[in-house]
């Protein structure tokens, strides 16, 4: 049955066309839904400048939200952008809604008020993006935000955490009430067509590389450390952009290390750039706060390439120590430069790693089988839930900024 989804994503700091891992995986549960046969039409506020080829001819719909504002107005335009694109749902027709969860954004809840049959409603959840946002930056209405998400989970059918800690949060402050299997764990993925192992042999030093963006909380300093701290001759690679960038370069000319930083990079250039790879390496540091499911290290496994990561969160359910990869201690230079020695001396035992992780990443993480898991047990083959052509609204319809 062709279905008709609505992705929504009313989250302003998120570029459905970007190259950062929220970017990454709005366009990869987009494809995932069109590989299912389903029309995706995409409503979101933020749409950035790196647009896919093959998801050039995606219906957008896109409402802005004014940039440079202070904090109060900024966060009442972000509510506002929200109804706009539930509005605009409405007014287009869905059988499925899969919002990304935002601050302040009450879509599902309005779009559910508003149809005599409503669509089918998902929401995901990335983070606790409340005490994020009172954390790192400001945030001025906090009941309100804290009331948007308890209509969100209300409204929703199924909510989507990706790791274990959200949910758990999902749980304690959202309105999900006791009516079944309404919250469950679903993971990150990758896309394993896009990203495959190298086919050819790898020449020279061998190459460690990072992904992600330049923040503390990816322990890069560490990594740079370790490279300083390294017994076996290889060369580190940084793949992304951030505010720690300047600072990480300074680091590493102090320590007379020499690092290639490639700066940010498009999704579809993921593969070509872990291709001559021989470790990869996620060097989280110690963190009560590791919630987030780490899509670098699934990618990391697609390209068949040996783990190094910090033994903290949801790691190691993912990485198979001593099978796929080595956990090490979180913030410990000398384990981490100790393990990436160990395989840079041994690509035999690092290639076997890898293998193994390819196989478990094509097997089970999948963007195909992560969809999979979030539809398990949804009604999402109804036909006609919308009362497709018997009610348009018009009365709600002021989308604007429409293309597509």
């Amino acid at each position: 049955m062709n279905l008709r989804v609505a992705y929504l994503c009313a989250d302003p700091g998120v570029p459905a066309f970007g190259t950062k891992g929220a970017s990454v995986h709005v366009q990869e549960i987009i494809r995932a839904w069109r590989a299912r046969g389903a029309q995706v039409h995409l409503y979101c506020t933020r749409l950035g400048d790196d647009v896919p080829a093959d998801l050039r001819d995606l219906p957008v719909t896109h409402i802005p939200v004014e940039r440079g504002t202070e904090p109060a107005a900024r966060e009442r335009a972000q509510a506002a952008a929200a109804v706009r694109l539930a509005r605009a749902v409405l007014a287009d027709g869905a059988d499925v809604v899969y919002e990304r969860y935002s601050l302040f954004s009450t879509a599902l809840a309005v779009i559910g008020e508003h149809t005599p049959v409503a669509p089918q409603r998902i929401l995901e959840v990335n983070a606790p993006l409340i005490e994020e946002q009172s954390r790192h930056r400001t945030l001025v209405a906090e009941a309100g935000a804290w009331a948007a998400l308890r209509a969100q989970t209300a409204a929703a059918d199924r909510v989507v955490a990706v790791s274990p800690p959200v949910a758990e949060w999902v749980a304690r402050h959202g309105d999900m009430g006791a009516g079944g299997d309404v919250l469950r764990v679903v993971a990150n993925g990758v896309n394993v067509d896009r990203i495959r192992p190298s086919a050819g042999a790898r020449s020279g030093l061998p190459v460690v590389v990072f992904v992600g963006t330049l923040k503390p909380w990816h322990g890069i300093e560490t990594l740079v450390e370790a490279a300083a701290a390294a017994r076996e001759p290889w060369r580190l690679r940084l793949i992304g952009d951030g505010p720690q960038a300047e600072a990480l370069r300074e680091q590493a000319a102090r320590l007379g290390v020499e690092v290639d930083f490639r700066g940010a990079v498009a999704p579809e250039r993921m593969g070509a750039e872990l291709a001559d790879a021989s470790v990869a390496v996620a060097p989280y540091p110690q963190s009560e706060d590791h919630y987030f499911s780490p899509l670098k290290i699934y990618e990391y496994a697609a390209a068949g390439l040996p783990v190094v990561a910090s033994a903290i969160g949801q790691v190691p359910q993912i990485v198979a120590d001593g099978v796929t990869g080595t956990l090490v201690a979180p913030s410990n230079v000398a384990a981490l430069a100790a393990a990436i020695d160990d395989l840079a001396a041994d690509p035999e035992r690092a290639a076997r790693m890898g293998a193994a992780g390819r196989e478990r990443a094509v097997a089970e993480h999948s963007w195909t089988r992560v969809l999979d898991r979030v539809l398990e047990g949804l009604a999402t083959d109804r036909p006609d839930r919308t009362a497709r052509g018997e009610r348009r609204i018009p009365e709600l319809v002021e989308a604007g900024g429409r293309r597509g």
